[in-house]
């Protein structure tokens, strides 16, 4: 006699009807990678699909996302020039901005979300001014850029900033920044809680951004630490954060959840580089069903409690959603 737990799974109608986790389209935001030049689309060797792409072929690959049902994007930046402090960060000409206007005025039913962060466009790789005596990240004078930062790319169009430093109190001074340029509408999801992790291998190919020395342990979360992790994302709370974000995903999913239980907020994780990468080797050498993986890790991602998925399967995973 079956029990009542197999009685709710033997008519597949039933099953969808009690369907408690759902993936959308909507959860998605797609990440794109700019750089100089016209009709570049390099794809990167260690990440299958993904490209840095020069401007007007972001442009394309909007109307290609569009037609998908994907309306949200986040951008990164590969400048030609590098400097110890990140000017072109900084800069009203550089290549985020630039990318902005571009996409805002070709698509402005993109929701265009932009990463905050120095380690793109730094000469050292690494995500803010380095203090010369410590030889890490001076948080405060990092502090002060990743401000105007944010207000070159509220000028530029942007919809939404996401920094990604790691830097204490930077949710109080992008908030600052913002506000104090007329931008107090402009919404800020903060990487909240951002492991040192080592799934972000493949991303400093594409981004160009290892660090030249050392690593990124004084600034970003040790792995081992979950209490650490949700203090982090509470800090951001009470700074200002409108959204709270998990990177990775994959390996912290009890994070993801801890946050979850903490937070009104709207949640965000990052299914980053190395995760992705992982899944299209596995693919590759014929050991895993690949859509199937896919679409059950995405929706792993859901239930732990995210909302919003950064990730580089949104394209193929749409289509999946659509059938």
């Amino acid at each position: 006699m079956f029990t009542r737990f197999r009685r709710r799974r033997i008519n597949p109608v039933l099953r969808d009807l009690l369907q408690e986790t759902h993936l959308r389209v909507d959860d998605f935001i797609y990440p794109l990678f700019a750089r100089s030049g016209t009709g570049i689309k390099n794809e990167v060797a260690s990440m299958p699909g993904v490209y840095q792409m020069s401007i007007d072929e972001i442009v394309k690959e909007c109307e290609a996302l569009k037609k998908l049902g994907i309306y949200a994007i986040i951008l990164f930046g590969i400048p030609d020039v590098k400097d110890s402090v990140g000017s072109d960060a900084m800069c009203e000409h550089g290549i985020i901005a630039q990318t902005i206007r571009a996409v805002k005025k070709a698509h402005p039913d993109m929701f265009v979300v932009t990463d905050l962060c120095f380690c793109e466009y730094t000469d050292h790789g690494h995500c803010g001014v380095l203090d010369p005596i410590l030889h890490t990240v001076d948080n405060d004078i990092t502090l002060n850029n990743l401000a105007a930062q944010a207000v070159v790319h509220a000028k530029a169009g942007a919809d939404m900033i996401a920094p990604s430093g790691m830097m204490d109190g930077m949710i109080t001074a992008i908030r600052g920044g913002l506000d104090a340029a007329g931008y107090e509408n402009l919404p800020v999801m903060s990487y909240s809680t951002k492991f040192a992790s080592a799934y972000y291998g493949p991303f400093r190919d594409v981004a160009e951004s290892s660090p030249s020395f050392g690593d990124r342990r004084s600034y970003q979360m040790n792995p081992a630490n979950r209490n650490e992790a949700i203090a982090e994302s509470m800090e951001d709370e009470k700074e200002g954060a409108d959204i709270l974000m998990v990177k990775p995903a994959l390996a912290y999913l009890d994070v993801v959840r801890d946050i979850k239980n903490n937070t009104r907020l709207p949640l965000a994780v990052y299914n980053v580089s190395g995760e992705y990468a992982m899944l299209k080797m596995a693919a590759k050498a014929g050991v895993i069903d690949y859509e199937k993986v896919m679409m059950e890790t995405l929706l792993g991602f859901k239930r732990a409690g995210a909302d919003i998925i950064i990730t580089y399967h949104a394209k193929e995973a749409a289509l999946l959603l659509q059938k």
